[in-house]
């Protein structure tokens, strides 16, 4: 009698094919928010290089890009070029800043502006205006830098103090303290110098405008140094998210995650309010926008927050032109404008208590 072998069941022809993986549908969702995000971005800084107190054509501004400045547009579109780069670069800067400190406090409401970091730039800037002469570019971004870092680590000692150490509503409340400090030295500084105060003051605004190429090239370093530092923290910011203890089990080095973390948010706030003066919001409501595209894992939320921020930047500068047309609006009041209704949202939904 020969044996049995069993022949394998067909499968029926009615049967579901096989689901992609979880990996690919996600893999998937990110690659086409990444082509979304470049098209805006491009779109964004041909509108930036378009529109103003003069609108201008491609050919104008073919003309401009090849070095042909002949006619009035041609000028316009010039002047315009180095303006759309930098609020490339200080939106790009801002947005990953911001998702950085998010992810290093792991408070939603965490952005260089709330945190006093750019109020700590603003105030050693106008410091080195009035009592020191500043007047080149280096010494107003590392005067930035300086009074970034200190403003980071009086926030951070302040929320340390007392149990449970720097929650993330202890972090929020500090930054607010030592943001209304600093503001008010700045203020007072200010007022007695009627030979700065209107530079000065049009600068503590937020934007812009007026940049040159001889503005944008000394910061260009330093906003390098900190995006490459921010994106090589992206595994770092992912393994404090699950908690000090956790992440110390997983053999992470809690300090050192921390203050490299810091380094590259600082040097991005620092080297941004040197060149641009102090823009809030841009760091606190692009990485939010940002986790519906990609969610919390911080090697994609980075990038894809240094666009956001690009375009949220482009966007606000060239609504800024038009809103007030043949005048204009900064961007930092713009933004201001964008991220307060955020701010309130956000806080309603999270519920105060539980940040």
């Amino acid at each position: 009698m020969q044996g049995f072998s069993p022949t394998p069941r067909a499968r029926p022809s009615n049967a579901a094919p096989a689901r992609p993986s979880v990996h690919r549908r996600y893999l998937a969702r990110r690659l086409t928010g990444a082509a979304l995000l470049i098209t805006l971005l491009l779109g964004a800084a041909a509108l930036s290089v378009a529109l103003g107190a003069r609108s201008v054509g491609w050919a104008e501004i073919h003309a401009a890009l090849t070095g042909q400045v002949q006619s009035v547009g041609d000028a316009a579109v010039a002047s315009r070029l180095p303006r759309t780069l930098l609020a490339l670069l200080a939106g790009a800067a801002l947005g990953v800043a911001g998702g950085v400190m998010q992810g290093l406090t792991r408070n939603p409401l965490a952005d260089p502006g709330l945190l006093g970091v750019n109020a700590g730039a603003a105030l050693a800037v106008v410091i080195g205006i009035a009592w020191f002469n500043l007047q080149t570019s280096l010494g107003f971004i590392m005067s930035a830098l300086t009074g970034a870092s200190l403003s980071a680590v009086a926030v951070y000692v302040i929320a340390s103090l007392g149990r449970g150490g720097a929650t993330p509503l202890r972090l929020a409340l500090a930054g607010a303290a030592i943001t209304a400090a600093l503001t008010s030295l700045t203020t007072a500084i200010i007022l007695p110098r009627g030979d700065i105060s209107g530079l000065v003051q049009s600068w503590l605004v937020g934007g812009v405008g007026g940049a040159t190429y001889d503005q944008i090239t000394p910061v260009v370093p330093f906003l390098a140094v900190g995006f490459i530092v921010s994106v090589a923290c992206a595994r770092k910011l992912n393994l404090l998210a699950l908690g000090d203890d956790t992440a110390a089990g997983l053999g992470e080095n809690v300090a050192l995650a921390r203050g490299m973390s810091a380094l590259g948010a600082v040097l991005l706030c620092g080297a941004t309010t040197a060149v641009c003066g102090p823009i809030g919001f841009v760091g606190l409501v692009v990485p939010h926008a940002c986790r519906l595209l990609v969610g919390t894992d911080y090697r994609w939320l980075l990038p894809f927050s240094a666009l956001g921020g690009a375009i949220l930047l482009l966007l606000a500068d060239v609504a800024g032109r038009l809103a007030a047309h043949p005048a204009e609006l900064d961007a930092g009041i713009v933004t201001a404008f964008i991220g307060a209704p955020v701010f309130i949202w956000i806080v309603r939904r999270r519920k105060v208590g539980a940040l």
